[in-house]
């Protein structure tokens, strides 16, 4: 997802001068093709990140478009703050770019988890909030992110993520990616475990469970028709690499209220102390694979 992103920004950046690239003192080896194809709009702030949410609302303020990059927790955590007051009360074009959304940086511990980030950035004033679920939508939600108006989140994965569309699809800000039809169970994903919810889709089609999947890219704002349609589902389904609370399941569950559609999501409250390793194996304990999806649907699906 990171290539995918810094390639399409160098694309857009050669079409309008106005983007910056600001930088937390990380992202070697991804952000040098920015760096040397335009150093003058390029800015290693250092580990500063509330000085580089300043300096970017300051160069926002006077009509550039800011893309700041660091990992996960760093550009939200550490300055929201500045992000609230700088960023989006005054409704700039600020873009906050985080890498390594969830457990993708499993063995630094709970300081690198980024599971609680989509609940702070949904409730933020005017901030967009993007979690492609591919290389191909991190590639659309950048070229899309660069021409809006006002403050954006976009989460990104970091470099395993598989390619799930096939063909180019059809992208925009607040609409949802429909992937598959079926009549009996809705799973909506977002973020990188798009290609988890495909697999465990194919399984359970497998033994008669009709699956549809959307791709809920965008979790602000939400695309309610794709939530709501069709009425008739015996249950819906959020995937995520991120705590229910704040995230897509409570975003759908807001949705939903009153509707009597069945809504189960994948809670990753956990002991911190006990959570570190890969990101697979981490995934694994809370059921974010296939085989912990298909279970999850059978284990409600059928009460």
């Amino acid at each position: 997802m990171r290539t995918a992103f810094i390639n399409t920004l160098c694309d857009e950046a050669k079409r309008d001068d106005r983007i910056w690239l600001l930088t937390g003192d990380l992202g070697y080896s991804v952000l040098e093709p920015f760096a040397d194809h335009f150093p003058d709009r390029y800015v290693n702030v250092g580990v500063a990140e509330q000085n580089m949410t300043g300096l970017a609302a300051g160069l926002a303020l006077s009509g550039k478009i800011v893309f700041i990059y660091s990992i996960a927790n760093f550009p939200i955590m550490r300055c929201l703050e500045q992000i609230r007051n700088d960023v989006c009360y005054h409704n700039l074009n600020v873009n906050i770019i985080a890498v390594g959304g969830g457990f993708e940086y499993g063995a630094a511990g709970y300081t690198h988890h980024a599971i609680e980030d989509i609940a702070v950035m949904r409730a933020m004033p005017n901030m967009t909030v993007i979690a492609p679920g591919d290389g191909i939508e991190t590639r659309l939600a950048t070229q899309a992110i660069a021409k809006q108006i006002g403050p954006c989140y976009l989460r990104l994965g970091k470099s395993r993520e598989s390619t799930v569309h096939k063909t180019k699809p059809n992208f925009d800000i607040g609409e949802a990616i429909k992937l598959k039809d079926g009549s009996d169970v809705k799973i909506i994903s977002t973020g990188g475990m798009l290609k988890e919810t495909m697999d465990a889709s194919e399984l359970l089609e497998k033994d008669g469970i009709g699956t549809s999947v959307l791709s809920m890219h965008t979790l602000k704002p939400i695309d309610s028709k794709a939530v709501l349609n069709p009425p008739d589902v015996k249950l819906i389904v959020t995937i995520e690499e991120h705590s229910r609370v704040g995230g897509l399941y409570s975003a759908v569950s807001e949705i939903l209220n009153n509707n009597n559609i069945p809504l189960i999501g994948i809670n990753t409250g956990y002991n911190i102390p006990e959570i570190i390793g890969d990101q697979n194996s981490i995934k694994s304990k809370f059921g974010l694979n296939a085989s912990g999806i298909v279970k999850l649907v059978k284990d409600n699906i059928f009460m």
